[in-house]
């Protein structure tokens, strides 16, 4: 064995010398320049990739990326060799524009979801039509042109190529085969000394998949994309891959959970208030708490959200959890407690799985059950999902009456679709004694543009400024007018009067003596973080920043931005009895358990979240990427790094851990149980096991 390995560094030294004595690299490098071109403009466009999307230092001076990125680019370029000069361009230019497209596809994604693209997604492109204008509007940026400058500077050198009659010397001097093996060895070589310098923790990470911008920042687009492709295969297949280790994982945890977790079970003050209640949901796109805490000439952008929350329930530390599946996953979370997938989205990809969701417990507990949406009943899968939730009846756009007049933005305003469904839950309550309903919102969701139809709101700045004769003369100030996230405060102002307009017409037909109102956000609004620098940091005298050395300059870093994306959570009934903010650190996930107690019916067994009035402080939420919250810390698993929330309170190593581990846990049991429908597979395990009994006990 000795011998063996001495005699492959002894023939690995005489190659390198070789090498070095005849100058074989700078031969290789002279015959080959447009494979050199090739390599340089894609390990180019990946590079910028990353700077683009990734802002962090341990980004920008990663090398592992780069290698990871070039061993798949010179291993896939090397085939190149093997085609005779012309086809070769081809084969080059081909890569190129995938590796392109990749990089630009990634870019735009990145820009509205803050994470990477998944072949898993094909199967939503269904989905991008309606919403088309936005993502152009919103999302598409000058930088994610630039990825075009590869394909056009190979165009470019290949002609420059054909001038100086380079394919007919080639083809005369050059050895295909051994270029190309020459190529694939180097490419080889880099993937090896890649592979030998990753940890078990980036190994970890990789298989599971769940982190992309980590997977990214450690091995780069390519190889990302890659592993993405086997990885959406594995729902197809799911068969050979882990199931049963899968089993295990899921009995595991919920044995462990149903032993020693001391707040999944149990009552509390707020148990059985609201038992009894009609129940009405109202899913509010978009809607972030940011826009509850912001006035504009002492106008509050949401007077009738301020007044329900301070009327009623209002959970001000609220977070949603969703993935790329946006209200889709929020409709999942809030309704079944369980997390969004970590490919694809459980409402398109895993429409057939068993769920427990809050609608049918209310239908088992003798509630008729529906949903409202203005909008296409397929558009997420809906039609399908909501019956399998257990929804009985969904009004979908074919049942509302929708004309030019009565449209904004992706179909009818909030305000006809409000009015219109208040017909129709007076018919459902003359005919059933307790009903559970969810009212799903569309106005308030990007580009945020139609700002003539939102009716008038100001984001300006007014001031009335004293003339020497004792009158005033009224100086206006641009502030946030313009910008996408003025625009948005004028939207959401506009959704606040349309629930306000509901409330009140419910309570003209007596539809509010015996029902609750729940509120909640969906998700963020997904807007540039530089305009909540203009709003928090505007200059009103040079319409403008703050320089960052002012004294009044508020800093609002990445980490404020994640902080700054919780939703709204309002419980609100007609009486006023319940009137109370709760600040504990909350998850979607935690609504279902949260709300069931308060409804005096039983949660589902496999809920990840827990009632808020029973772990109050110790609360956990979980993001789909791995990164969590709790009242004391922000934790961001791509940087490895967290926030303290708590300045006079020190954060041990095992806090952190014991957090981490407990998210990588959690997001692995959520994301099984629906890929291997492992509550079906639970319920027929429970079934057999009862027929066998009553077998054996006849």
């Amino acid at each position: 064995m000795k011998k063996n390995i001495k005699k492959i560094v002894n023939n690995t030294k005489k190659y390198c010398k070789k090498v070095k004595e005849e100058h074989l690299i700078k031969a290789y490098l002279k015959e080959n320049p447009l494979f050199i071109i090739f390599i340089l403009v894609n390990i180019l466009n990946s590079t910028l990739l990353r700077f683009f999307t990734i802002n962090t230092v341990q980004n920008y001076l990663s090398i592992k990326p780069i290698i990871a990125d070039l061993s798949v680019i010179i291993i896939a370029g090397s085939l190149g060799f093997l085609f005779k000069a012309k086809g070769r361009y081809r084969y080059w230019m081909t890569l190129t524009i995938v590796f392109t497209a990749t990089c630009m596809i990634n870019s735009i994604y990145y820009t509205f979801y803050t994470s990477f693209a998944s072949f898993s997604m094909l199967n939503l492109t269904q989905f991008i039509g309606p919403v088309g204008d936005a993502v152009v509007q919103n999302v598409v940026q000058l930088k994610d042109l630039a990825y075009l400058l590869a394909p056009i500077i190979l165009i470019l050198v290949n002609h420059k190529l054909k001038k100086k009659d380079y394919y007919k010397k080639i083809e005369l001097q050059q050895k295909r085969k051994q270029n190309a093996l020459k190529s694939l060895i180097i490419g080889v070589i880099l993937a090896v000394s890649f592979m030998l310098s990753l940890t078990s923790l980036e190994v970890g990470r990789f298989t599971k998949q769940w982190n992309k911008e980590y997977i990214v920042m450690r091995f780069g687009i390519y190889v990302y994309q890659i592993n993405d492709g086997v990885t959406s295969l594995k729902p197809k297949i799911n068969s050979m891959f882990g199931l049963n280790q899968a089993i295990k994982d899921f009995n595991n945890y919920y044995e462990d959970r149903e032993k020693n977790d001391p707040y999944a079970n149990g009552t509390n003050e707020y148990t059985d208030i609201l038992k009894g209640k009609n129940i009405l949901v109202i899913h509010a796109e978009s809607l972030q708490t940011i826009a509850m805490n912001t006035k504009f000439n002492d106008q509050e952008v949401t007077p009738n959200l301020n007044r329900l929350a301070s009327e009623g329930i209002y959970f001000s530390n609220y977070y949603s959890q969703v993935s790329v599946g946006t209200s889709s996953d929020a409709e999942l979370t809030f309704t079944t407690s369980l997390m969004p997938t970590q490919s694809g989205t459980a409402f398109v990809s895993y429409f057939d799985r068993t769920y427990i969701g809050l609608p049918k417990i209310m239908q088992d507990n003798g509630y008729y059950t529906f949903s409202m949406h203005g909008n296409n009943a397929d558009f997420w899968n809906r039609r399908v999902m909501h019956e399998n939730l257990g929804y009985q009846k969904f009004y979908s756009k074919k049942d509302y009456k929708i004309t030019a007049e009565n449209t904004i933005g992706l179909g009818i305003s909030d305000k006809d679709f409000f009015s219109q469904s208040v017909e129709k839950i007076e018919k459902i309550a003359s005919k059933n004694q307790k009903y559970y309903g969810q009212l799903i919102t569309l106005t308030n969701h990007t580009p945020f543009d139609e700002v003539d139809k939102y009716g008038e709101f100001a984001v300006d700045i007014k001031e009335n400024i004293p003339n020497e004769d004792g009158t005033t003369n009224e100086v206006v100030y641009p502030y946030m007018e313009g910008t996408k996230l003025g625009n948005y405060f004028k939207s959401v102002h506009y959704a606040d009067s349309a629930i306000g307009e509901f409330i009140n017409k419910l309570d003209e037909k007596g539809l509010l003596d015996n029902t609750a109102i729940i509120i909640y956000g969906d998700h963020d609004a997904r807007l540039p973080e530089k305009d909540y620098n203009r709003l928090l940091n505007y200059d009103k005298e040079t319409d403008s920043l703050k320089d960052k050395e002012d004294e009044s300059y508020i800093q609002f870093d990445s980490y404020q931005y994640e902080l700054n994306r919780k939703v709204p959570f309002i419980i609100w009934t007609k009486d006023k009895k319940y009137n109370k903010e709760i600040s504990n650190a909350m998850g979607m996930y935690d609504a279902m358990p949260t709300l069931t107690n308060m409804l005096g019916v039983e949660k589902s067994k496999y809920a990840l979240g827990h009632d808020i009035f029973n772990i109050k402080e110790d609360n956990i939420v979980v993001f789909p990427n791995g990164n969590w919250l709790t009242n004391k810390v922000y934790y961001n698993s791509q940087k490895n790094e967290y926030l303290s929330l708590n300045i006079n309170e020190t954060i041990s190593n095992t806090y952190i851990d014991e957090n981490t581990a407990y998210t990588t846990k959690l997001l692995d049991v959520s994301n099984n149980l629906i890929v291997y429908d492992l509550i079906a597979k639970s319920k027929e395990k429970e079934e057999n096991s009862l027929t066998k009994n009553l077998k054996e006990g006849s």
